[in-house]
């Protein structure tokens, strides 16, 4: 897939900026930030800093799915962005790589990411 926004103030390291509110999203970062080793900036949409450095994001793109800011100014939502933070972490470029090449696997990996973000409010409900 391609960015979708491009911030006119790049951070000095990659954000990603996720729904606070959601405790699917914040498992995710928690399990993420181990792997990242500090490389990337894990920010919640709510806390309205998001809003603040990055308004070239529209709301309802921050309100969908996560999106991750890169030091260039590129911002990559979705599925895309969770790949392209996995990859700045130690060992996981491979999912990168078959997003990237792959256009079929790209399209089944926004769909499933979709999927999920559509439903996060009831995925803490399934273990109870």
């Amino acid at each position: 897939m391609s960015p979708r926004a491009h911030v006119a103030v790049p951070p000095t390291k990659p954000v990603l900026v996720y729904d606070g509110d959601c405790a699917l999203c914040r498992s995710l970062v928690r399990r993420l930030q181990p792997v990242l080793g500090g490389r990337v900036d894990c920010q919640p949409a709510q806390d309205g800093d998001a809003e603040k450095r990055f308004p070239e994001i529209p709301d309802a793109s921050l309100a969908t799915s996560v999106q991750l800011v890169e030091t260039d100014g590129q911002v990559y939502a979705g599925a895309e962005a969770l790949f392209r933070t996995m990859a700045l972490g130690r060992g996981w470029r491979r999912p990168l790589r078959a997003y990237r090449c792959s256009p079929a696997f790209a399209r089944a990996a926004e769909w499933v990411y979709r999927f999920v973000a559509d439903r996060r409010t009831v995925w803490p409900r399934l273990g109870h």
